[in-house]
Parts: C-alpha cells; sequence; structure tokens
C-alpha cells in the first residue's frame, strides 16, 4: 500500500496537477485551476494553441509545451523525468477533466508508478453537468464516454450497454449523432433520453424526450456541436427478461450444445432443460437436434 500525502513538504518535491478547464465558458475556471497553472513550472497541454489562449486571457505566463494522444510516450517519459527532478507540472486538456476522454491516463499511472505525487483539482466536467440537469435519475450513473466509430463495434458496445441498470453517459460528436442514436433504438429499446449540446456556452440546449423523439429531431434539424448523451438506463423487468431469453439468438443445436459443454449435462438432460427453456415439445427438440447432428 502506496501512502500519498498530497501536501507533505509541496515545496520541496516534483508534483503532477491536473487541472480542469472551461468545457466553454471561461468564468468557469476556478481560482486555484489560475493559481497552479501560475506557479507551475512547465504547463503539459492537449493542444498547445487552445491552451495559450487560454494563458493569455488569465495572464498565466508559464511555459506550454505539447502531451497529446500521438506523443504521449516520448513527451510522457521527458514529464516524468522534470517531475523526479523536482518540477510542479500541469496537465491539462482542451476542455474538462484531464484523462476522462482526454490524454492523461498513461501519465497519471506513470507518475504512480514512480512514487511522485499526483494532485487533482476540481472543477468543469461535460459529464456531470449534462447529468445533474438531465431530469434522469443521476444514480447510479456509468460512464462510457466516446463509443468506436465503426459500425459492427458500435453495435457491441450498444449490446452490452443495453444491460447496464444506472444511467449511462456518452459523448458524441455531430456528425455521428444520427447513425448511433438509430442504432442505440436497435440495441438498447425505447428509452428516455437528454441530449446535451454546447454546454456552458451561449447556445446551450436540453433535448428531453425518448430515443425515437430524439431520432426525429436529428432528422429534422441540422445537428450542431459537441454532445452529451444522458441515457435511462434498463429497467429490473427488462433486465430478467434479458436474463431468461439468454438462448434467444442461438439455434436448438446451439442451445442443447452449451448445456452439454458449459453445464456438463448429458445430450438427454440437455435437450430436455432446452425444451423447458423454450416452452417446446422435448421430442421437438430431440429430433431437431439429431437432425442436425
Amino acid at each position: 500500500m502506496h501512502q500519498q500525502k498530497s501536501f507533505e513538504r509541496e515545496n520541496e518535491k516534483g508534483i503532477l496537477y491536473l487541472v480542469p478547464t472551461p468545457i466553454g465558458n471561461l468564468e468557469d475556471m476556478t481560482f486555484r485551476a489560475i493559481r497552479i497553472m501560475k506557479e507551475a513550472d512547465l504547463i503539459a497541454a492537449e493542444d498547445t494553441r487552445n491552451t495559450k489562449k487560454l494563458c493569455n486571457y488569465f495572464e498565466i505566463e508559464t511555459p506550454v509545451t505539447s502531451y497529446h494522444e500521438h506523443n504521449k510516450e516520448s513527451s510522457g517519459y521527458k514529464l516524468i523525468e522534470k517531475i523526479k527532478d523536482g518540477a510542479k507540472i500541469a496537465l491539462v486538456s482542451d476542455a474538462g477533466m484531464p484523462t476522462i476522454s482526454d490524454p492523461g491516463t498513461e501519465l497519471v499511472a506513470e507518475a504512480i508508478a514512480e512514487g511522485l505525487t499526483v494532485v487533482p483539482l476540481p472543477g468543469a466536467n461535460a459529464a456531470l453537468t449534462a447529468l445533474i440537469a438531465s431530469g434522469i435519475q443521476p444514480q447510479p450513473f456509468y460512464y462510457y464516454g466516446f463509443l468506436q466509430r465503426g459500425k459492427k463495434d458500435k453495435k457491441k458496445e450498444l449490446e452490452q450497454l443495453a444491460k447496464q441498470s444506472a444511467t449511462v453517459i456518452l459523448y458524441e460528436s455531430p456528425h455521428r449523432l444520427k447513425e448511433t442514436l438509430s442504432l442505440m433504438l436497435d440495441g438498447l429499446g425505447e428509452r428516455r433520453i437528454v441530449l446535451c449540446r454546447e454546454l456552458t456556452k451561449k447556445y446551450e440546449e436540453f433535448l428531453r424526450g425518448t430515443i425515437s423523439e430524439a431520432i426525429a429531431w436529428a432528422e429534422s434539424e441540422e445537428v450542431r456541436g459537441e454532445f452529451v448523451l444522458i441515457i435511462e438506463g434498463a429497467s429490473e423487468d427488462s433486465l430478467t427478461l434479458d436474463e431468461n431469453l439468454w438462448w434467444e439468438k442461438l439455434s436448438l443445436t446451439e442451445h442443447v450444445e452449451h448445456y452439454i459443454s458449459n453445464e456438463g449435462m448429458n445430450s438427454k438432460n440437455a435437450i430436455k432443460q432446452a425444451a423447458v427453456d423454450r416452452g417446446m415439445q422435448k421430442r421437438e427438440v430431440y429430433q431437431a437436434y439429431h437432425i442436425q447432428e
């Protein structure tokens, strides 16, 4: 068990600070975040251009270096070495919390592995901002972030999320929203959903309704802005039904083979159990199984 006392000998050791930045409204920058960025020896940023604009606005003169998805290995090594030498580094992403669907996870893990101090700052986060205003049960919630881009991969992910009873939080880009909503209706069925876009900005908007209504909106309106999707979790009844019909996508032969291979039944008992599951006569399952054999 490694014990970290975040502020013990704070002035004598290197520290990695995780600093949230505004997701749209600059007034959401905290006093502490500004102070830490000013006092740091270096700011590691996902996009140095965006971060320099933020620094200029708040008169932060700390040097900025690049740390993003494509250089995280080489840049991360250099940052770790600087912290080991006593540097204080503030990690920021373009908007919101570092590591939450943004770079930083590997850097944090490496810093911890090296026994370095990692200090998180509270601040802006799109997922929680959307959740608390959604009107859908806020807890428990399951944050998933972005789905895979490929249609096949996305369908598979949604099949897994369909079994989630907690409220689900997704991020989605405007040009993929229509496809995602359509796949969502197929994979999750009809549910309540809230589309949250342009959070904290002038055109902030919440669209509350069902998945079908969200699809109709997306088909008739110009889809713009980054979205947070808050989706109602699966009901207990639907989860029970899904559990009872686990075999639904199996052929009769596969159903019987499941009991033989996974439950250790002989073919006679496996056929009997498959018949009970499906509400069929045992002889029908027997004939179908042995004919296909």
